[in-house]
């Protein structure tokens, strides 16, 4: 089979079967074809791409091929933006074939196997967070006299109380958030479900905020300036954008003398960063945050380290 036919193959399996978000299944287009430019300029497929039908059969792509690839991502390719490869980007390319070879087997065809391909070792992550005094400069740099003011304040309570992505934030609408009961619903990433919390802060912030609501738009948090929606009652015209949370907790950061970059995430490390040094257990974060698996909550190791040394002072002999 083509390399192009198995690759276009593969997305419509993504995207029907398996039922992934179309952005998942971009980026797994974006990987999988720019394996398959790499391998349209490769020596060991020279004779392959010399005529003017440029074939390239899956079944000839071996362990040495992704290897020679794993090199290039590696040593040689520099993005024209950010320079070379962090390791973690490059698994994503490697997370993307092992994917696409899995569905070839699948199909029956004798192909490298997913296995072979092995992930680099990460290095462990530093994670940013913010402590209890740069949280409370954050929070009382926004200026409240002002709707959009009250929005920013409530945006920042919900982040912190929720550990919300950004993008889960602003997909938000009117009608999940139940200020009474102080939790609600959110697919997360992967379809995955999960329910999240309001701390007695965020909801009275986000009942100040609604209170000066008086339009009919679905979105929870809505824009105030930019361009005019032309369609009448348009909700998603008004939806405040990712990008636009982003650009404004920088505003924030700038204002609150904050000197170090900081973003909507750095905000759900300090939701389970403060979870964790008030006695919550790794899995319920592991919950709460909505990560598949344990480990990927185990980066917030800054804070179980702590606990161990409290616990080495309290129980060990020497101690004494």
């Amino acid at each position: 089979m083509d390399v192009n036919e198995a690759i276009l193959r593969f997305l419509e399996y993504c995207e029907l079967d398996r039922n992934l978000s179309l952005k998942t299944v971009r980026m797994y287009g974006y990987y999988l074809n720019f394996f398959k430019q790499w391998l349209l300029q490769s020596p060991a497929f020279a004779k392959a791409t010399a005529g003017k039908q440029k074939y390239i059969n899956v079944q000839d792509i071996d362990d040495n091929t992704i290897r020679d690839f794993r090199l290039f991502i590696s040593h040689s390719y520099k993005n024209p933006y950010k320079g070379s490869l962090k390791r973690q980007t490059q698994n994503y390319f490697l997370v993307a074939l092992r994917s696409f070879f899995r569905y070839l087997i699948r199909q029956k065809l004798p192909v490298c196997h997913p296995e072979m391909i092995e992930l680099g070792k990460n290095r462990d992550r530093n994670i940013k967070f913010l402590q209890p005094i740069e949280l409370e400069k954050l929070f009382r740099s926004v200026d409240l006299k002002e709707e959009s003011g009250l929005r920013d304040r409530a945006i920042l309570e919900v982040l912190f109380s929720t550990g919300l992505r950004v993008s889960e934030l602003v997909s938000l609408n009117r009608e999940q958030i139940s200020l009474e009961a102080g939790e609600f619903g959110v697919i997360g990433k992967g379809g995955k479900a999960r329910v999240v919390f309001l701390s007695k802060q965020a909801k009275d912030w986000l009942s100040k905020y609604l209170g000066t609501r008086s339009d009919p738009y679905q979105p929870l948090f809505i824009r105030y300036s930019g361009p005019r929606v032309k369609t009448g009652l348009s909700n998603e015209g008004l939806r405040l954008s990712v990008r636009s949370v982003e650009r404004m907790i920088d505003k924030y950061r700038k204002k609150s003398g904050l000197l170090f970059r900081i973003g909507p995430h750095i905000l759900r490390h300090s939701f389970a960063t403060d979870l964790l040094e008030h006695g919550a257990d790794l899995r319920s974060v592991q919950e709460m945050l909505g990560h598949k698996n344990i480990s990927t909550t185990q980066i917030y190791t800054h804070v179980t380290n702590v606990r161990l040394k409290e616990i080495h002072e309290k129980y060990h002999s020497g101690n004494r």
